[in-house]
């Protein structure tokens, strides 16, 4: 017989030569269990994505629920589904005055593709300033959106004319002039290695923006939703973005994404051409009624409140001296060695030893942190055990 191993590597397309290949057959809170019954503590959350654990009971039962209702029905923008409207009600009124209005799809990528969109559509504009380093998803237009060659080689032309900031260089604002459709850029950056703006840079940002009539676009994919701390991570700044993107973390396990504006600037695409922007899948009901679900678990569990408890033990527990730093926000974490080949040893003997643990694409010499926001304060000083541990192994 073939072994699904044999199936996964050759008639699954791959995306790289040295996949994990780790089985899982279950999954239950912050665990993974393998065909050998091995288990993994998950401290990545699928890059991401398991923010309230693996098959939170309320998710598993609203879903459970909505399949039993209706599932595919529509494309989505025709009929009225209470799966979608039901998340709409609850993640506006989490959100201020100005982000009203949400286009539901499937993904953070095509989140972000609608986001731009949606910008060129309301400015008239083509132009996009994104941040060095950046990650906002792999689809082509987006892809444009990186600064970095290699990772877009072979993929190109791009058809978007985009220009660069530097982390934290308020100079490079300059840069933002009459072509200039939007600004777009992580919160906080996830795959250069959890990035954190200053205060100022972003409010100097959003003020800048705003003389300009430039719209500033959020990418909050893997940062909001929870995992910095606050429900949206750009509510440490005191800054409110024209548009709102979303994905990962809201889903409570299932795929779906999020760009959120206000109702003005959202109704760009109905005319000029009407349809200006569908999706079949984006709303799907099972995903918006495991989002919405996810939203309310959040609030009556706390799971934000602890958040920033839960950093900081993190960081009193990495001490070593093969690390160099721990930058980050929240649950989203990057602690840095001293190279690649170093992260990689990590992680081999943390997998040894139970735990999935992974590195960042603009960050390789950093090891990513992003635990289901329900891990605990014991096993979260197991996984720091295991971590020095793996670090006193380094030569």
């Amino acid at each position: 017989m073939i072994s699904q191993r044999n199936i996964f590597l050759n008639n699954i397309a791959q995306t790289s030569k040295e996949p994990l290949l780790i089985e899982p057959n279950f999954a239950d809170g912050v665990y993974i269990y393998d065909i050998n019954d091995k288990r993994y503590l998950d401290l990545i959350s699928g890059i991401g994505v398991s923010s309230v654990g693996h098959r939170h009971p309320k998710v598993v039962k609203a879903i459970k629920e909505q399949v039993d209702k209706y599932m595919h029905v529509m494309v989505y923008g025709e009929f009225i589904q209470s799966p979608q409207t039901q998340l709409a009600k609850a993640l506006c009124a989490l959100l201020p005055s100005n982000l009203d209005n949400i286009f539901l799809v499937g993904s953070g990528s095509e989140a972000i593709e609608g986001a731009m969109k949606l910008a060129k559509k309301r400015t008239g504009r083509t132009g996009f300033l994104s941040m060095e380093n950046c990650y906002h998803g792999n689809t082509q237009s987006v892809m444009s959106l990186m600064s970095d060659e290699e990772r877009k080689m072979g993929y190109g032309p791009y058809d978007q004319e985009v220009d660069y900031l530097r982390y934290n260089e308020v100079e490079d604002f300059n840069k933002i002039d009459e072509n200039t459709a939007a600004v777009i850029l992580e919160t906080v950056m996830g795959e250069a290695g959890c990035k954190v703006h200053s205060k100022e840079y972003l409010q100097k940002l959003r003020e800048v923006c705003t003389k300009n009539n430039t719209l500033l676009i959020l990418d909050e994919v893997q940062c909001g939703v929870g995992r910095t701390g606050k429900m949206f991570a750009f509510e440490h700044y005191d800054v409110i973005p024209d548009i709102l993107v979303l994905a990962k973390g809201i889903g409570g396990g299932m795929p779906i994404g999020v760009f959120v504006s206000s109702k003005e600037i959202m109704e760009s695409f109905i005319e000029n051409p009407v349809l200006g922007h569908i999706t079949t899948f984006g709303g799907h009901p099972v995903c918006s009624a495991a989002a919405f679900s996810t939203l309310e678990l959040l609030k009556e569990e706390n799971l934000i409140e602890g958040v920033e408890k839960k950093e900081e033990l993190f960081r009193s527990l990495i001490i070593h001296p093969k690390v160099f730093e721990v930058s980050g926000r929240g649950l989203m974490l990057a602690v840095r060695l001293k190279n690649h080949e170093e992260v990689q040893q990590v992680i081999t003997y943390c997998i040894e030893k139970g735990i999935i643990i992974d590195w960042f694409l603009f960050a390789p010499d950093c090891l990513r942190i992003a635990p289901p926001l329900i891990i605990d304060e014991e096993t979260i000083t197991f996984a720091c055990r295991t971590l020095n541990e793996a670090f006193d192994k380094i030569p």
